[in-house]
């Protein structure tokens, strides 16, 4: 029982100064990271909600970033995101109570920092689909820019203008990445907190 509590964090029953602000600074960046990402994810999702119902009203080309695999993958971007919600809220938030409380139910240092990677690694996930996702979403603008005519040329067909919903979407995505970065500075922010425990 005395080596398991002396592998913890605290070697004794009460807690160190630095013990407690390390469990505030968990349960801190754990809400904090949660309510951002929380919000940036809603107000992506009403945004791709909103450019996919407009899209197929309108009824969207192919060339529409709308309709594109850039979304798609925003979405997936999207799915990360609620995986690092949960992990805020169900991992990051109950390390730090854990640390605030007695010593025998305090986590492994090896263990909380395990946590740590696994968030850091979702985010890492997460910004990269995001990224691909606003790469696809941008290079189809730029195909609609091209196509919008070059010199003295103009083209008449409407569907090839860059519209304001071509914008939105581009904006959800950029949103999702913003989010996930939250994510990224949350996991290293408490990492480097467990680094000089």
């Amino acid at each position: 029982m005395l080596s398991g509590i002396c592998i913890m964090f605290g070697k004794s029953g009460s807690t160190s100064p630095t013990l407690k602000e390390i469990a505030k600074t968990f349960r801190m960046t754990g809400w904090i990271s949660l309510w951002i990402q929380l919000v940036l994810t809603v107000v992506s999702s009403i945004i791709l909600i909103f450019a996919g119902a407009l899209s197929r009203s309108g009824g969207a080309n192919q060339n529409s970033p709308t309709t594109g695999i850039g979304v798609l993958v925003t979405i997936f971007g999207i799915a990360v995101l609620v995986f690092n919600m949960y992990w805020a809220l169900f991992r990051y938030i109950p390390i730090g109570r854990k640390l605030d409380g007695v010593a025998a139910n305090r986590p492994r240092k090896s263990d909380t920092i395990q946590v740590l990677r696994m968030g850091l690694i979702a985010s890492l996930i997460g910004i990269l689909l995001s990224l691909l996702g606003a790469e696809a979403t941008v290079g189809l603008l730029a195909a609609k820019a091209f196509n919008q005519g070059i010199g003295g040329f103009v083209n008449t067909d409407p569907s090839k203008f860059i519209q304001p919903l071509d914008i939105l979407v581009v904006q959800a995505s950029i949103n999702v990445i913003l989010a996930q970065f939250f994510g990224i500075t949350a996991s290293l922010w408490l990492l480097n907190r467990m680094s000089k425990q």
